[in-house]
């Protein structure tokens, strides 16, 4: 019975080791901050966003992600600085993993083009519970307490972007590769490419396509490709495919609101919204229902109008 614990143990760890470490998204075109942190404050807006991912439901204490995100910029010595925060919680049945980052990202105007370059620093932590399901209940191998253990962690990006129109970026992840000995697991490095387009058709409707491979450099890259239609900046639907993996029909609204003004200052905000299923193509078809996905953003912008002078000959007044 010992052998068997230790045997199934090793097996366990070792897939959570090879596999993906970082929290996987479909709609992770609308996110980006939370793996690239040169993607704060990229579009002069300030964007509070929430997610939440159930992956393979039917299954029993099926994966949940949920993420929280806000990225805005600052004007400092006329240029532009992005900010971010995120904060994301990933339960996967009695593990549980957390990060908090913080984002800071400068912005180089290029023409009609924005170079930006970012660092993330923050905390992750794992945590094991205590439900383990056993042959013997009563072996004394199998713990009865929870562990737990963090960690500093560290990423850095770049992107190249021009507002609704292309973006080009790369990050490193957990460059620390923090090593959490106490649960036999270490941070694996991440590599991420993305990049993306926005057609104009030129009649309401903009077909935007989006790219992401993501690699440990060990196992082979997980590759993500979508394209979706806009229409009339209002209504939005389309569909990804992750390589090897699922096939995700997507659908979402966006909606610029009432601009408020109130004497100079000037308050222009929204919201987006969407939803994604994954419908699985792996063996993992036959015991799950697919995956679902939903994410909210609102974001703003507070603008102040000049004050205008002006000059006249006294004489005439």
């Amino acid at each position: 019975m010992k052998k068997l614990y230790f045997l199934l143990l090793a097996f366990s760890l070792a897939g959570a080791v090879n596999a993906q470490q970082d929290p996987q998204f479909s709609l992770w075109m609308f996110d980006r901050i939370s793996f690239n942190p040169a993607a704060a404050g990229i579009d002069n807006m300030h964007q509070i966003q929430a997610f939440h991912r159930d992956q393979w439901d039917g299954f029993n204490r099926d994966p949940k992600t949920y993420l929280f995100n806000y990225n805005g910029y600052v004007k400092a010595g006329g240029r532009t600085v992005g900010l971010g925060l995120s904060a994301m919680t990933e339960v996967l049945g009695q593990e549980t993993n957390k990060f908090v980052r913080l984002s800071g990202a400068y912005h180089l105007p290029i023409g009609n083009n924005i170079l930006s370059a970012g660092v993330q620093i923050g905390m992750l932590s794992k945590t094991l519970g205590t439900n383990w399901v056993a042959i013997d209940p009563t072996d004394p191998n199998i713990p009865t307490t929870g562990m737990s253990q963090g960690g500093f962690d560290a990423n850095v990006g770049l992107m190249f972007y021009r507002k609704n129109k292309y973006y080009a970026g790369v990050s490193a992840t957990h460059l620390p590769a923090t090593d959490l000995s106490n649960l036999g697991f270490t941070t694996a490095r991440h590599l991420y490419i993305m990049g993306g387009y926005n057609h104009d058709l030129n009649n309401g409707l903009v077909i935007r396509t989006n790219a992401l491979i993501k690699t440990d450099m060990k196992a082979s890259p997980a590759i993500d490709i979508n394209a979706n239609v806009l229409w009339n900046n209002l209504l939005w639907g389309g569909v990804a495919y992750r390589v090897g993996d699922a096939i995700v029909p997507m659908a979402g609204l966006q909606m610029t609101l009432n601009t408020v003004q109130q004497g100079r200052y000037t308050y222009t905000h929204g919201f987006k919204m969407g939803y994604a299923y994954d419908v699985t193509l792996s063996a993992i078809k036959n015991y799950s229902a697919g995956s679902h996905e939903l994410f909210l953003t609102y974001e703003f912008n507070l603008g102040k109008t000049p004050i205008r002078r002006i000059s006249g000959d006294p004489r005439l007044l």
